[in-house]
Parts: structure tokens; C-alpha cells; sequence
């Protein structure tokens, strides 16, 4: 007996989401101002903005309240309007925000945050996370001189920038000798990375890469023993080692990959959960490196690197601190990887129990567990996971492939999320034997990096 024979409505109303559609678009491209918050990235049954949220829990503008388990794009890691950090934001505020000379809080959180990473020496601050990473590549290419630019082609984001960009299917306004410079290779894939610095010899100038991916180790790949060996593979042929810790950071370990795996990368970016959802990102390196961007090397050429009317904005150092002291004096990363843990081992058993082992999986990731969604014929499909995001909407859960552990979540909210997953997972079964088109209202989610809307 079918669970649902078909849904001709919604439990939820989002009539002033529906409204709020048609004028957004006319104004804003996209709808958004990050393309995975697009309207293309949701099914049609979800909320189209959210008027506010505190803790684990998100309110949209018709009222409707869900359990968040993308957390502001993975950077709120402690919870929605998290009053520690608030409180250090308002006594900032209160002194202003942004100075002629740059604020006495950013030697502060200079000390603090190097204090974390003791392989570097230096450090840069930004607003977001693609001005880091373009920066880091710019020094590497300053360092070394050389040109091109390597990363994996299989990992989603690293900036919003030409040297990123031109090498997605979203190229267009990239003139092809920018994408020209800049090469891929397969992540996890040591023999890939050899392969690509004996095709350009001395020609590149760093490797940028995440730490790990979620299904990593699924694929039988070690992080910590491929990080090492490609660090030093890229040290062998002189170019320099970029270790992006936008996503791990401040998740997998305190701060990141770099204390977890004891690496030694040339620099490191960071950003997201460093603030707990608030704009503060960060460029750290080694000396030898990073002094390039300086001004205090008389007589040698001047390396222009970050220069933001608001990279030194008081409130949004001081969530950073805020955040740091919380996550000092509380043992954040145990609890938030507990409750992932959690997450992953309910939601395994309600998956054994309905016989989809081969249609839904979870990453052995308890810091930021991933879900693939795959059809009858076991292959991952855009239809099915677009069904299984309407029905968490519909489950009062705002879902969007993973579920990111922040400290509000406690077993309330586990249980309110694998409550959600088993109804969901109903649903989907259902949708195995009958297609996706007779469940999901409107069309499947779209890929970000699509050549065509």
C-alpha cells in the first residue's frame, strides 16, 4: 500500500514566499546573492526567504518554522543569534565599526587566531572566502614566478573569481587565456597530481585543494596520508601548498585539517564557521610567504594583495573572538561531531530498515554528514533528491543534502531531523517504484555550475 498516492498541495503555505518570487528576480540577479540560496536550488514546496532565526531553528515569511540543518551555508557552527557572540558583537558596536588606521581588536585577533595555527606566522583578514583564496594564489604566483594555478576538478567551490570560474561550465565573460592558466586534476588522486606537474614542468605555481571531501573515505581514500604525500609532491616540483579550510574549518578540528593531520601547507584560507555566521575570513602562511604582501622590504617590489574598506570591520572580528573563546572554553568540536555521529547512525538504521541501502547513502563525515540520492537503478538523480528535500520541507526541516552539527543541536533536534528522515524516506520508497514525477511538485533542483539556465 502506497504511502501517498500523489500530493495535490502542501501541508505548509508559502504565499508570501510566492510573492516574494515574483518581485526578487526582477531586482536582484538570481534572487540571491550566493547561487546555491537560489530558487533553482530548492524544490517548488520550500520556503523562499527566512524572516529570522535563533538557535537550531529558522522562521520563514509566512510564518513557518524549520529545523536548520544547513546552517547558514555551514558558517553558523554554534546557533542562529547565539547570544555569547552577540554580546562581544554589541560592545563593539558600540565603539564603532570601521576607523581611518586600522582598529587595536585586529592585533588582538591576529595573536589569537595565529595562536591556533602555529605552522603559520602571519595572517590577512577578508570579508569572504573567494578574496582569500585569490589572494593566496596571487602570492604563490608572486613567490614563484610562475603562472598557473592547480586544484581538483571534482571539488564544487573555491572563489567566485576568473581563475575558478574559467574553468567551470559557468565560463562565460572568462577570456580563455585566464582559464588557460589555471589546471585540474582528480582529488584524492596522487598519480592525477604527478601526472599534471610532469605535463606543465615548472610552470605551476601552487596546488589549492579542501582537505577532504564527504565521501572520501568511502572511496577509500585517506585524507591525512594523501594531504601529506601531495604536499610533499608539491614541494618537489617548487610550487606552493594552499590548503582551503573554508568547509573544515572549525569543524572536522580546532581550527581545522591543519591541527587534525598535523600538516604543513604554504597557507592556509578560512572562513565560514570562524565567526559563526557573521564576515570574517582569513588568509594564513608562513613568513617567507605572506611578507611578500607587506610594505616593510625597502627597495623590493611591492606585492598589492588585500586591500578591503571592510576587512578590518570591528563587529565582525569580534564575533571571530567570540567565537574562538566559546569554542576554547566548551569542547565544541566534540559535541557538534557527537551529534552528527548521532545523525549518521539514526538515519543508517532507518535506511537499513526500509531496504534502501543502495539508494540512499551517508558520508562516514560526522562533522558535516552528506547524503547521495540515488534512483532505482542506482544512480545518483537530481529528480529523487529534489523529492526528498520537499518532503524534509514538508517534515518541518529545511534540507538541502547535509546536515551541518552546530551546538544548538541537541538530541531534540536529532530526533525532531530522524523523525523527518524516516517520513521522508516513505516517501521516496514509493517514488522508487512509481518515479519521482508522481511525488515532487514542480521540477528537480538544478546544478549551480550549469552551462545553460
Amino acid at each position: 500500500m502506497k504511502v501517498i498516492e500523489k500530493y495535490n498541495e502542501s501541508a505548509m503555505k508559502f504565499t508570501n514566499s510566492d510573492e516574494f518570487r515574483k518581485k526578487i528576480h526582477q531586482l536582484i540577479p538570481g534572487g540571491a546573492h550566493t547561487y546555491s540560496k537560489g530558487d533553482d536550488q530548492f524544490p517548488a514546496l520550500s520556503p523562499a526567504a527566512i524572516s529570522h532565526g535563533k538557535g537550531a531553528w529558522v522562521w520563514d515569511i509566512d510564518g513557518n518554522k524549520f529545523l536548520d540543518c544547513s546552517m547558514g551555508l555551514t558558517s553558523v557552527t554554534l546557533g542562529h543569534a547565539f547570544e555569547p557572540v552577540l554580546e562581544r558583537v554589541r560592545t563593539e558596536l558600540e565603539k564603532g565599526v570601521n576607523f581611518q588606521r586600522p582598529s587595536c581588536i585586529e592585533l588582538e585577533m591576529a595573536e589569537e587566531f595565529l595562536s591556533l595555527v602555529p605552522q603559520h606566522d602571519m595572517i590577512k583578514f577578508a570579508k569572504n572566502g573567494s578574496i582569500v583564496t585569490t589572494a593566496a594564489t596571487k602570492l604563490a604566483r608572486a613567490f614563484t614566478g610562475r603562472k598557473i594555478i592547480a586544484f581538483p576538478d571534482d571539488h564544487p567551490f573555491y572563489s567566485y573569481d576568473d581563475w575558478f570560474i574559467g574553468k567551470t561550465a559557468c565560463n562565460a565573460g572568462v577570456p580563455d587565456e585566464i582559464s588557460a592558466l589555471s589546471v585540474t586534476f582528480k582529488s584524492g588522486d596522487l598519480d592525477s597530481l604527478e601526472k599534471l606537474f610532469a605535463q606543465y614542468p615548472n610552470q605551476i605555481a601552487c596546488v589549492i585543494t579542501e582537505p577532504e571531501k564527504n565521501f572520501d573515505r568511502e572511496n577509500g581514500i585517506n585524507p591525512e596520508e594523501y594531504l601529506k604525500k601531495a604536499i610533499e609532491i608539491t614541494h618537489q616540483h617548487g610550487a606552493l601548498f594552499i590548503l582551503d579550510e573554508m568547509i573544515t574549518g572549525f569543524k572536522i578540528d580546532m581550527p581545522g585539517a591543519i591541527s587534525k593531520y598535523n600538516l604543513r601547507p604554504d597557507m592556509a584560507t578560512w572562513g565560514k564557521s570562524t565567526a559563526n555566521g557573521f564576515s570574517f575570513c582569513a588568509l594564513t602562511g608562513t613568513k617567507e610567504v605572506m611578507q611578500l604582501g607587506g610594505i616593510d622590504r625597502l627597495g623590493e617590489e611591492k606585492v598589492f594583495l588585500i586591500s578591503t574598506t571592510h576587512g578590518g570591520e570591528t563587529h565582525g572580528i569580534a564575533a571571530g573572538l567570540a567565537t574562538i573563546k566559546f569554542y576554547r572554553e566548551n569542547n565544541t568540536i566534540l559535541k557538534n561531531n557527537e551529534t552528527g555521529g548521532k545523525v549518521r547512525n539514526r538515519c543508517n538504521e532507518i535506511i537499513a530498515s526500509l531496504g534502501l541501502t543502495t539508494n540512499i547513502n551517508i558520508s562516514d563525515t560526522p562533522w558535516m554528514p552528506a547524503f547521495n540520492f540515488k534512483n532505482k537503478e542506482g544512480n545518483p538523480d537530481a529528480g529523487m533528491r529534489t523529492l526528498f528535500m520537499q518532503e524534509m520541507i514538508r517534515n518541518g526541516v529545511l534540507f538541502q543534502g547535509v546536515f551541518v552539527p552546530s551546538y544548538s543541536h541537541n538530541n531534540e533536534e536529532v530526533e525532531f531531523f530522524t523523525t523527518a528522515f524516516e517520513q521522508s524516506c516513505l516517501v521516496y520508497k514509493d517514488a522508487l517504484e512509481d518515479g519521482f514525477e508522481k511525488y515532487l511538485i514542480g521540477e528537480p533542483a538544478k546544478p549551480v555550475f550549469r552551462k545553460y539556465l
